[in-house]
């Protein structure tokens, strides 16, 4: 028989789609684009996560949403996510977004963002859980692809609706169920509360990914192991640290792997997350929006808080290269 932690490494299979891997890139508002995705399928990562997209926009083609759809050359499987409160508007979006090269549709049900909570989107749906179900329901209607949902807890700490959004969500077809253990009022604060991904997967027919307060791949194989839900989903603590998938991929399958965090590697993997970003977005954006990816790739490093005092101000390629060589040459 194989041992416990052999087992925890596995295919998981979704509708028609059999992902290789069960360790997978959450989506993140900002931060899951192409060059991130590229950079985290290049260390392990078997599926990713775009940034979630309104299908309000993508049913009017709106250009910027639909350049955030678009994927890296090494991507095989990216999971596509959208966000509304329109059955309507969501077969609009996945009619406009499944010839796309998606390989699974995710509903986003946990988003707390102000803006998107106004349109009555993202987490404001876990108030309504037959809702959720119409609106997969219209997605399936629209494409052979699986359809995924998202959740937290509930909307409120003291009204858990998870059990009943995710049975709305399978009844309508939903092939697949995430689950941040968290309210919508929590936001981030305190502890996931990981016994709720048990209480799903024992009730849940489909596969159930985990994800919450996964920063080390000892986290994620807890989180596996004590939960027995199908796979993990990392999100802050891929940021900065993609080298997290193979790390996960190996302690889950017993593999023999040396940790990727001297600063020499963690900085070329910057660099080069940079110049893949530069050609999806130009230098001079790229160059700025990479300060925020700059900050956690150099988090805990000697001397990387004035390094990253520096790269505020760089604003070429050459410039963060400059900055790089001179800080691994000192």
């Amino acid at each position: 028989m194989d041992s416990p932690k052999t087992q925890l490494f596995r295919p998981v299979t979704v509708g028609s789609l059999v992902v290789p891997g069960n360790v997978w890139l959450a989506p993140m508002a900002g931060y899951t684009d192409a060059a991130f995705r590229s950079v985290c399928v290049r260390h392990g990562a078997s599926l990713c996560f775009t940034e979630m997209v309104s299908a309000d926009a993508l049913a009017r083609d709106n250009g910027t949403t639909l350049r955030l759809l678009a994927r890296a050359p090494n991507e095989t499987l990216t999971g596509f996510q959208i966000f509304t409160a329109s059955a309507a508007l969501a077969g609009a979006a996945v009619r406009r977004i499944r010839e796309m090269g998606a390989a699974i549709i995710d509903l986003n049900c946990g988003c707390s963002v102000p803006k998107v909570l106004k349109a009555n989107c993202g987490a404001i749906l876990l108030r309504t859980p037959k809702l959720i179900g119409e609106i997969v329901k219209a997605m399936k209607a629209e494409t052979a692809l699986p359809i995924s949902v998202k959740l937290r807890l509930g909307y409120e700490g003291n009204t858990l609706t998870y059990l009943a959004c995710a049975e709305e969500a399978v009844k309508a077809g939903a092939s697949l169920v995430t689950l941040h253990p968290r309210t919508r009022a929590q936001g981030f604060s305190g502890k996931a509360q990981w016994d709720h991904l048990r209480i799903l997967k024992e009730a849940c027919p489909v596969p159930v990914i985990g994800s919450g307060d996964l920063f080390t791949a000892e986290n994620c194989r807890s989180m596996l192991a004590t939960t027995g839900c199908d796979g993990v989903m990392l999100a802050r603590g891929c940021l900065g640290n993609p080298f997290l998938f193979a790390q996960t991929n190996a302690l889950l399958s017993e593999s023999v792997h040396e940790p990727c965090l001297d600063a020499r590697e963690r900085l070329e993997t910057a660099m080069a997350h940079l110049r893949m970003l530069a050609v999806s977005v130009g230098e001079e954006k790229a160059c700025r929006d990479m300060r925020k990816h700059f900050v956690a790739y150099t988090k805990g490093l000697e001397g990387g808080s004035a390094l990253r005092q520096s790269v505020v101000n760089a604003e070429t390629i050459a410039d963060y290269d400059e900055l790089v060589t001179s800080y691994l040459r000192e």
